[in-house]
């Protein structure tokens, strides 16, 4: 017999992977930010610098967001799973790090501490898609359904199915759509 692995990684690691990784793609596509702005969204999930990020860096990283939001929202399940494969082929083997000490233990996929962002974005992110999609069954994200926002959001699977990348996108149309319906 044989049992999901997924099981046993969701929950809050997933959860806090999977918002990191879509706030990551946000900030970062369409056209990469500055490296300070990048920092800041690290920052604002717990991430520890220095980073020292460079253009190049953040250009490296805007890929790695691109292929995630291409396997987050593609148009079925079969279909995500397969760029989340694709995705994952290129993931190491997990190891546990504390950073030095520096934080708790926790699993890391990339190469090391040290290594390129890219590589953790991706790898990070890839897991936590994998995560998603296999205890949910389902495209683990979508992009926000309000007119006029092209953000990325990521399902963790608490609740509903979203179709908005916040409450004040969702906000927004339904009380636009409230509007339209009083004006007759």
């Amino acid at each position: 017999m044989t049992y999901p692995v997924t099981g046993l990684l969701a929950g809050p690691w997933a959860r806090a992977v999977a918002l990191r990784t879509a706030d990551l793609a946000n900030v970062l596509l369409p056209d990469p930010p500055p490296p300070a702005q990048v920092e800041d969204v690290l920052r604002a999930h717990g991430e520890n610098g220095p980073f020292g990020l460079t253009p190049v860096d953040v250009r490296a990283m805007a890929a790695a967001a691109r292929r995630l939001r291409d396997a987050a929202t593609a148009p079925d399940t079969a279909a995500s799973a397969r760029r989340v494969n694709a995705l994952l082929s290129a993931v190491r083997a997990p190891r546990l790090t504390d950073h030095g000490g520096a934080t708790h233990w926790h699993l890391h996929l990339d190469a090391s501490d040290e290594g390129p962002m890219d590589e953790w974005l991706l790898s990070s992110g890839a897991m936590a898609l994998a995560v998603l999609l296999g205890d949910q069954q389902r495209v683990p994200g979508g992009v926000c359904a309000a007119p006029g926002c092209d953000r990325m959001f990521l399902d963790p699977g608490t609740g509903g199915r979203r179709r908005y990348c916040s409450a004040r996108c969702g906000t927004r149309t339904r009380v636009a759509a409230h509007r339209r319906r009083a004006r007759g």
